[in-house]
């Protein structure tokens, strides 16, 4: 990438990041968000392509965000690569990319923390406490920050794209919420930043959690009672070579409270470790 083909511009500072949203308002220009943690793949890349359908600017963050990880989680391990997602997001035609640093994010005497209750204490909450704390208060601050027209999130974080919505409503923060599906692999494996956690051997085992799951949302959908289902998909992520199922649920598609009848919008949801990666999915249980 030569510098006279770079026109994408990047913003350490809130002030900076609202004196070009504020600009492009002046011009009557809509804007769209992409927040991110970095390490971007071509998962993130098709939501900004989306964004650029959608609003007439796009502004893409990158901040890998310490509220989110627990004390014995990969923080410190996570991928970054901030000058390789620069040009990534360039070639996109992306317009802005804010990426503050920590203490831009979280000043000495920072001390709010946002809970939501529900959707933030099953599934990956239950496993992770505090994730979704620090999710729901990187967020909001993004947004608030930013204030665009609309922000985008990718359904593989499925539990944190349902978090997202109700913080947004709860909160009457000004935003619509819209979200992308998952970006797959051609055998079936979701895009993740920490698939760069898998060896080779690991890599070819990990689609078996998508086969797991997609052979439970239609089994659901025909009729078998979903315990005997979601047990099924477990037995068969373990003995694909995952060390640990956290879990695999059916899940109401709008509230996350457990399903209780095929015919109610529903996701079959499930977490599972294999090697140092502790990968997540979700798939639609099939309306018939």
């Amino acid at each position: 990438m030569s510098i006279a083909n770079v026109s994408l511009v990047t913003v350490r500072d809130v002030e900076s990041l609202r004196r070009r949203v504020q600009a492009w308002r002046r011009e009557g220009r809509s804007v769209a968000l992409v927040p991110t943690m970095g390490a971007l793949h071509k998962g993130h890349i098709t939501l900004m392509e989306r964004a650029m359908k959608m609003a007439d600017r796009v502004v893409a963050t990158i901040f890998v965000n310490p509220k989110q990880f627990g004390p014995n989680e990969d923080f410190g391990a996570y991928p970054r690569r901030e000058t390789a997602d620069f040009e990534l997001l360039n070639a996109a035609g992306v317009h802005l990319l804010y990426a503050p640093d920590a203490a831009a994010m979280y000043p000495a005497n920072f001390s709010t923390n946002i809970q939501i209750s529900g959707v933030s204490e099953c599934l990956d909450g239950a496993h992770r406490p505090g994730h979704f704390d620090g999710v729901a208060t990187v967020v909001a601050k993004l947004l608030l920050q930013a204030l665009p027209d609309i922000a985008l999130f990718g359904e593989k974080d499925y539990q944190q794209f349902v978090l997202i919505r109700r913080l947004v409503a709860d909160l009457n923060i000004p935003v619509d919420i819209i979200g992308a599906e998952t970006v797959r692999e051609p055998d079936g494996l979701a895009l993740s930043s920490r698939n760069t956690y898998l060896s080779a051997d690991e890599r070819a085992q990990a689609p078996a959690l998508y086969r797991a799951i997609s052979a439970a949302a239609k089994s659901i959908a025909a009729g078998e009672p979903i315990p005997a289902a979601t047990a099924a998909a477990q037995a068969q992520i373990l003995a694909a070579g995952f060390s640990k199922v956290d879990y695999v649920e059916a899940r109401h598609a709008e509230s996350l409270a457990p399903l209780t009848a095929k015919t109610e919008p529903g996701r079959v949801l499930a977490a599972a470790q294999l090697g140092r990666a502790r990968l997540i999915d979700n798939i639609a249980i099939p309306r018939v």
